[in-house]
């Protein structure tokens, strides 16, 4: 193992080419800013060799990453990789996590109703709760870590230096955090930076843990989920308008982000096709603020609130605390009982699946059915076997590896 110095030995010799890039400035596997990615498209293709099943692994912004077999303990901050990990059989390799309650919380809602998949993420430690520091990383010894250098060096006390670092002497970097909203990485990443879909980066996180028959399995699944919806929306012209917000903690305003722009954040609510109340609204960052009067104004018919499928964000207590304001009480969502408990943005694979199901009935119960009464932080309520998107059974199957 290496001694930890800046002129050590790659540790277990999982990262060789992707160090050596970083290091000298290029980011190899990408076309221009901006482009979409397909599954198997990028600088390099996925490959394994026959040096004692040595493989790479080619994702912007790392360029190639080789592994000499599937990383046993897994640096994740966002919630998507862990997801990732528990739907592929690996959550117990997941040492740390951001929000860890309030993460823990929402997947714990959803795989309630998968049959021997219960991740335990509340007891896991927030890499950003202090800082993101070279000493918890040191610490915790990971084998990867599932977070994107062009992000790390937006942090407090990073330079290129100290992310070099930690890929030689602790283990590499994987991630692609601007696939999210599409927003334009850090200056020094930019230019060869590339833009992937939720299940791209699924697939590509299947390929490090070497579980793409897993993968392939799951994606089918989920491409049945999209085809169903598909089939069953109403014309354009038919669909509700809708805002998907967090009332922020004074109850004076709502952060608002949008529905249909591209990023996997966006990967629930894309699909659906609802019409965005703010879609003419630019912000500066990567969500806006309205107050009362001007989500009057737009006055959607259905408004998603964020994280109240956790029980930090009670919707009884959101609908108690906007309905508190005259404004509030006359949004005409409030008025035909359309607030609904949304998800997270973080979402991984088993999230994604279960937030397109919930999305689909809360804007469409037509043709989806109705969305139950539901209180935040139970689980995700039992659906009739007829309305359901997916099948439980099966996807539990998937991730315990019988299916």
């Amino acid at each position: 193992m290496s001694d930890r110095t800046g002129a050590s030995p790659t540790r277990r010799g999982v990262i060789k080419g992707g160090s050596a890039m970083l290091a000298g400035g290029v980011l190899a596997g990408c076309t221009g800013n901006g482009a979409q990615s397909g599954a198997n498209n990028g600088s390099s293709t996925d490959s394994t060799t026959s040096n004692g099943g040595s493989y790479t692994v080619g994702m912007a912004p790392m360029g190639d990453v080789s592994f000499e077999g599937a990383p046993e303990s897994l640096f994740v901050v966002f919630s998507q990789y862990a997801d990732m990990a528990v739907a592929l059989g690996h959550g117990d390799a997941v040492n740390t996590i951001y929000s860890p309650e309030l993460s823990g919380d929402v997947m714990g809602s959803y795989c309630a109703r998968l049959d021997g998949v219960s991740p335990d993420w509340k007891g896991l430690s927030d890499p950003l709760a202090d800082g993101l520091s070279k000493e918890k990383l040191y610490e915790l010894d990971s084998d990867v870590h599932f977070l994107d250098p062009a992000y790390v060096s937006t942090q407090q006390n990073w330079k290129r230096a100290d992310i070099d670092e930690i890929a030689t002497n602790v283990g590499p970097w994987f991630g692609n955090f601007y696939s999210g909203t599409h927003d334009e990485p850090p200056k020094s990443y930019r230019e060869k930076y590339q833009y992937y879909s939720l299940w791209d980066l699924f697939g590509k996180v299947a390929r490090v843990l070497r579980e793409r028959d897993r993968y392939r399995t799951l994606e089918r699944m989920h491409s049945n989920v999209l085809s169903t919806i598909r089939s069953k929306l109403p014309p354009k012209e038919e669909r509700p308008t809708a805002v998907r917000v967090t009332l922020n903690d004074d109850n004076s305003a709502f952060y608002t982000y949008h529905l249909n722009r591209p990023g996997y954040w966006l990967a629930d609510t894309r699909p659906l096709g609802a019409r965005d109340a703010f879609a003419q609204q630019e912000w500066s960052s990567l969500w806006g603020e309205v107050g009362y009067e001007a989500m009057l104004e737009a006055d959607p018919d259905v408004i998603l609130h964020l994280w109240s499928m956790s029980s930090k964000h009670d919707i009884d207590e959101v609908r108690e605390r906007i309905t508190s304001k005259p404004a509030g009480r006359d949004l005409t969502a409030i008025r035909n009982d359309r607030l609904y408990p949304s998800g997270m943005r973080y979402q991984g694979p088993i999230m994604n699946l279960f937030q397109l199901e919930m999305t689909a009935k809360q804007l469409y119960p037509e043709q989806f059915g109705d969305w139950p009464d539901y209180t935040s932080g139970d689980p995700y309520p039992e659906i009739p076997a007829d309305e359901q998107l997916f099948d439980r059974q099966k996807l539990a199957a998937i991730i315990d590896g019988t299916a």
